[in-house]
């Protein structure tokens, strides 16, 4: 039996598959916290001490800090490797400017093209969580023949896009401004919080439904 059929038959509903995808890619807990410590650590270092350098310092160190424990545990090291990512693509635009608020601009154009890709998909009735199902049943694309399926993952999707427009609509403002410990803050709040929510509420509109996961045929033998 394949990967795609194992996974289809772990679960037989598409909300469990769904459910179960999201789980991983947010990497529970520990993953999303682990995103959040670095950010964290830079808004309270330019909080005491005003200084860019040193608190680009201290947040690359503490995600490189992350990113020993996990190898030391043998555990995956993707979720720290995004957050040391993007703490040093921030850390590129700071450095350049000189600006302490670009740090977070990097993250306030990624909302706002993630935001913008997953409403075309939504708009063009490809909406990117349908791409779950796809990977589940072994068909990427069998899922667009149910309509219910379709309805069922935009607005899925919509749950997804909502927290990267109120990220844009809430920094883009304080970046202009140049209010860099609200800058901090508020993409602390709107960061994992935000994400839990989005799951939560994704999680509450699976729970209302149970549509049975077709897989996709085997291939035929002449």
């Amino acid at each position: 039996m394949g990967t795609a059929a194992k996974e289809a038959a772990a679960h037989d509903t598409v909300e469990a598959a769904i459910r179960t995808q999201l789980a991983k890619a947010l990497g529970g807990v520990r993953g999303i916290v682990e995103a959040a410590v670095p950010t964290v650590a830079f808004t309270v270092s330019w909080i005491v001490t005003e200084q860019l350098k040193i608190s680009l310092i201290i947040s690359i160190g503490v995600a490189v800090a992350l990113l020993i424990v996990r190898l030391v545990q043998r555990s995956t090291t993707q979720f720290v490797l995004n957050s040391l990512i993007g703490i040093g693509i921030g850390a590129f635009f700071a450095s350049r400017t000189g600006e302490a608020r670009d740090v977070f601009l990097p993250g306030i154009y990624y909302n706002a093209g993630y935001a913008a890709v997953m409403i075309l998909s939504v708009a063009l009735r490809w909406p990117v969580v349908g791409f779950i199902i796809g990977s589940v049943t072994g068909d990427p694309t069998g899922w667009r023949r149910d309509p219910g399926i379709v309805r069922l993952c935009s607005r899925l999707t919509w749950l997804l896009i909502l927290p990267c427009l109120l990220r844009v609509v809430v920094q883009l403002p304080l970046y202009w401004a140049e209010h860099v410990a609200a800058l901090g803050v508020a993409k602390i709040i709107l960061g994992w919080p935000f994400q839990v929510a989005a799951l939560a509420a994704m999680v509450w509109v699976l729970a209302r439904g149970r549509t049975p996961i077709t897989p996709a045929p085997p291939p035929t033998t002449s």
